[in-house]
């Protein structure tokens, strides 16, 4: 056996300890499926080890689609500090995502889409693409064709009436006033999901202060009409819920103009206070890129100029989401997912064999171990008498631990055999005891918040763009209820309530659907093994549900896939798709934890994983298998392509990860006072 070299620090590191993966044929044609799984898994072990950083986290990039780079330069453009390197190299991105047809999609593959269109084309137009030029003809001829401006999302239209190509009072209207609403108020900010509260609360100062900064060039040929660029919107019925919310922002807007003058200034105060407030250590806003983006704004209207510290961080943290590639270009990460990756990672590579003490296991362990959020933050609104103790997906996020994070955590320093373990075990009993208290109503875990199920918040005419409320999913509650096997409390009531709620979503087809993943697949990739972690055998009716019908949707080269359009068209395209290496990887977990491991389903799998990877133990996955909102905002990670299929062929070569019954026994020597949550 040779010595592992780690790509990151050039360090030489101890052999691994022997394992099902060493002593196979060297080409997966020469062996049988065990032998090819386990030459897979040799090679992407030591992939992934080669991609640690040397302070012990993993981290890929986090791909989403062009507004994100059409705004970064909108924004520089806003502030008056946009120049000629950053903006060609943005440009060169965005040009390379441009489809024959002329327009942008949001996801690989997929059709093409109004707003990220228009906003790609102005960000061209910014970088002195000509109008005239073939590839912006094309794209602003698609625009007219489907409605121009007029018909595209409200935060095209806020970005486009910054600079007065489009008009404020056309806008739905965001009172600052807002912030003071109470908590029992319907359309309180502690109504909206966190990722929407961080954004509309600048928002409310940019809607009250209507700025317009001078046009560097007219826009007309993204309309239908130039001489008519505002056409009024028709209204909802009167008894609709649509058109309810219509009225209700005509008299918004009315209310603007009366509005008391200290009442207002006083809302935006505590509106910029509230921002600042909220601002982490390293200068960024709930450690993703639009909130920061508006706060940035809005704390600039509001007076702070380009050195005032808190600017001066926030726009340095909005230049951490650049990735700049080989070519010369950059892509601007919406987020980054450190945390989620790490634990990830270490999962997989403890599943794959790798030793529980090994030194890369243990520095990802060290490294989770001090990301470990010990203070307050939004959560604590609904939750006042909870104690901290949950992990965030970003490097930095202290305000917005989440739920599906911690769990992931746990289950993996569960898997390190750490030198510190009295370490280790107080910080997962925080974990855990967080995670119980945050459990909603209806038994199940939402992303971030406890019951952030307010039907109003996307009934607004403001919020017409992807998910603010953050309910209850399947994926986020079943990989608490493992978690909480994993602990040894599979019979706790609280638990129990999480595995009803789990049954009674299940699809009629045997599925679950996936919030936070594409899609059904994603979902049931999930809740199976969470269902069997916690006791259910492979018998019982909801897994045999399905175990069909993931062997139903099963491709014809052996692996799995599904398309986003799921989420728009589920009966078509549930579990349907290219073939990918981490739906593959969800539908083998799935199948191997319900005791398929000796079925035909899983040997094909196996049999498409193992020909899939590259050479250098990796695999590729151009197809966007992360859901930001469903259909509206989707996420390639580039990670998931590695830990996922790992992840599966350890498992097939290794057998499923055991219920610790030291845990459980300790679980059940444990106080009641030590695992109580705040329900």
């Amino acid at each position: 056996m040779t010595a592992t070299t780690d790509g990151s620090t050039g360090a030489t590191l101890p052999p691994r300890a022997a394992s099902a993966s060493d002593s196979v044929p060297s080409t997966p044609e020469a062996a049988g499926v065990k032998q090819a799984a386990a030459l897979a898994v040799r090679r992407a072990t030591d992939y992934l080890l080669s991609k640690q950083d040397t302070e012990g986290w993993w981290k890929g990039d986090l791909e989403t689609n062009v507004t994100m780079d059409a705004e970064d330069l909108l924004l520089r453009q806003f502030l008056g500090i946009r120049d000629e390197k950053t903006t060609q190299a943005a440009a060169l991105f965005i040009r390379g995502e441009q489809r024959e047809d002329g327009t942008w999609a949001t996801f690989y593959g997929g059709p093409g889409e109004l707003s990220t269109t228009i906003e790609a084309y102005v960000a061209l137009r910014l970088a002195g693409d000509a109008p005239d030029a073939p590839h912006m003809a094309k794209a602003s001829a698609w625009i007219r064709e489907q409605g121009g401006i007029a018909a595209s999302r409200v935060f095209t239209r806020i970005w486009l009436a910054l600079f007065g190509w489009w008009k404020w009072e056309d806008l739905p209207e965001l009172p600052p006033e807002l912030i003071y609403f109470p908590t029992w108020m319907p359309l309180n900010i502690y109504d909206f999901g966190c990722w929407a509260r961080q954004t509309i609360v600048p928002l409310t100062i940019v809607s009250a202060k209507r700025p317009v900064r001078p046009a560097p060039f007219p826009l007309d040929e993204l309309h239908t009409d130039p001489a008519v660029p505002n056409p009024p919107r028709p209204l909802a019925p009167v008894a609709s819920w649509d058109g309810a919310f219509q009225r209700i922002d005509k008299a918004l807007h009315a209310f603007r103009k009366v509005a008391p003058k200290r009442l207002r200034r006083a809302a935006i105060n505590s509106a910029a206070r509230w921002i600042i407030e909220r601002q982490e250590n390293d200068g960024c806003w709930g450690g993703i890129q639009p909130p920061a983006v508006y706060s940035v704004i809005a704390l600039h209207l509001l007076g702070y100029d380009l050195e005032h510290p808190v600017m001066r961080a926030g726009l340095e943290s909005l230049d951490r989401f650049a990735v700049w590639r080989e070519d010369g270009a950059r892509m601007i990460e919406a987020c980054q997912s450190p945390v989620w990756d790490t634990c990830l990672a270490t999962i997989a590579l403890a599943d794959a064999g790798v030793p529980a003490d090994h030194p890369q296991l243990v520095k990802a362990a060290d490294w989770m171990l001090g990301e470990q959020i010990v203070r307050p933050g939004d959560w604590s609104v609904r939750r006042p008498t909870l104690p901290p103790g949950g992990w965030a997906f970003e490097f930095h996020n202290d305000n917005y631990p989440d739920i599906d994070d911690t769990a992931e955590v746990v289950l993996a320093l569960r898997r390190v055999r750490h030198h510190d373990p009295e370490r280790v075990d107080k910080a997962v009993r925080r974990g855990v005891r967080w995670n119980l208290g945050m459990q909603s109503k209806n038994g199940a875990w939402g992303a971030f918040d406890v019951d952030n199920t307010s039907p109003f918040p996307n009934r607004l005419p403001f919020c017409d763009f992807g998910e603010v409320i953050d309910p209850p999913s399947a994926d986020v509650t079943a990989h608490v209820v493992e978690m909480l096997a994993y602990e040894g409390l599979s019979h706790d009531p609280r638990t129990r309530r999480g595995i009803e709620w789990l049954l009674a979503e299940q699809e009629p087809n045997g599925s679950w659907f996936g919030r936070w993943g594409v899609n059904y697949i994603y979902g049931t990739g999930s809740v199976v093994p969470a269902l069997t972690a916690a006791g259910l055998p492979g018998s019982h009716p909801a897994i045999r549900r399905a175990v069909a019908w993931l062997e139903s949707v099963q491709n014809d080269d052996g692996g799995w896939g599904e398309d986003l359009r799921s989420y728009k068209y589920s009966k078509e395209w549930a579990g349907k798709g290219a073939s990918t290496p981490s739906q593959t990887a969800w539908a083998l977990m799935a199948l191997l934890a319900a005791g398929e491991q000796d079925s035909k389903a899983v040997e094909r799998g196996i049999e498409w994983l193992a020909a899939a990877q590259r050479e250098d133990g990796s695999w590729d996955e151009p197809y966007f298998t992360g859901t930001g909102f469903p259909w509206d905002f989707s996420i390639n990670y580039h990670l998931y392509r590695q830990v996922f299929p790992l992840t599966a062929l350890g498992r097939y070569v290794n057998g499923e990860p055991v219920v610790g019954t030291a845990r459980a026994a300790a679980a059940a020597d444990r106080s009641p006072a030590e695992v109580k949550g705040n329900g």
